[in-house]
């Protein structure tokens, strides 16, 4: 059993109760625009160049057995297709411009890091699985959340949604609280900004409600996007309609996928360079806070 990963962030605070830490999954069905984790976009893995950093040495060129790098008219260009994982370039890079994103891993191993820290967990805390979407690597997430369980860990698992409902109902039962993304109400300027529908995402959350999987909203708000009335009423409809729902998050934009972008050689499709204002954002969300039946947290 072998799990592709690109990052595994210890003494997490912000995804999910206590501490925690979070293992990030490559791989996403979903391309939004305004995506802060682009490098999980495939499950193949890639290689990020700091063009700043990089002073055309070549020493990755001749460490690489399958033409990854080359270098034209004072460039150095990057074919990710091309990359095996390796991470040959990035070890042999005087200046640290090169970083590999996505490395293969077993369950145990992850599980070996997950419970050096299991005495801060306590009560609340423990492992968080991300991505990416961990429903694109199915066995692995249920491995990985099985472990978790053997070992007395509380679980989260962050998602979408958008998967088989037969792989989130076999995790059900080693899941203490689904992270799930709401992104934008209306399906149409879903599919517009993410790329697909958003029919399966909501059924999807009905059914975990149905089941009694208890689930925190977590919702992306981003500028000229879904920063509207309207989406604030469709959050407050999909939350009272929840039994299980214990919490609303809400997740001001951050520019910081841009530079990912710009790392990954990638034209980002939303280019606003500004940190969201929370005060904006506390108006905005005035209504939801005063109606929805549970409480709204500004991130």
């Amino acid at each position: 059993m072998i799990g592709k990963i690109f990052n595994i962030q210890r003494f997490s605070v912000h995804d999910g109760p206590g501490i925690r830490t979070t293992v990030f999954l490559k791989g996403c069905p979903l391309k939004c625009v305004w995506c802060h984790n682009p490098e999980s976009h495939v499950v193949k893995s890639e290689i990020m160049l700091e063009k700043d950093k990089c002073v055309l040495c070549g020493r990755c060129l001749q460490v690489c057995a399958n033409s990854v790098h080359s270098f034209e008219a004072e460039r150095h260009i990057i074919d990710n297709s091309k990359c095996l994982g390796c991470k040959k370039c990035e070890e042999i890079c005087p200046t640290s411009a090169l970083e590999l994103c996505g490395y293969e891993e077993c369950p145990e191993k992850v599980m070996e890091t997950v419970l050096r820290d299991k005495a801060f967990y306590r009560k609340d805390g423990g492992l968080t699985v991300s991505g990416g979407e961990p429903l694109m690597q199915p066995e692995f997430t249920l491995a990985l959340l099985k472990l978790a369980k053997e070992n007395g860990l509380h679980t989260c698992i962050e998602t979408s949604g958008f998967g088989k409902w037969e792989v989130l109902e076999e995790i059900v039962p080693y899941v203490d609280i689904f992270l799930y993304d709401f992104k934008i109400g209306d399906s149409t300027l879903h599919k517009k900004y993410t790329g697909v529908e958003n029919g399966l995402i909501i059924d999807n959350l009905k059914k975990l409600d149905e089941m009694g999987a208890k689930t925190v909203l977590r919702c992306p708000i981003i500028p000229d996007i879904n920063d509207n009335e309207s989406h604030f009423e469709s959050i407050l409809s999909i939350a009272n309609s929840l039994d299980n729902l214990l919490e609303i998050n809400l997740e001001p934009y951050h520019p910081l996928g841009i530079s990912k972008q710009e790392r990954l050689n990638k034209e980002s499709k939303y280019t606003n360079r500004e940190f969201m204002d929370k005060e904006k954002l506390k108006s905005l969300a005035g209504p939801l806070v005063d109606n929805a039946n549970v409480k709204v947290k500004i991130m």
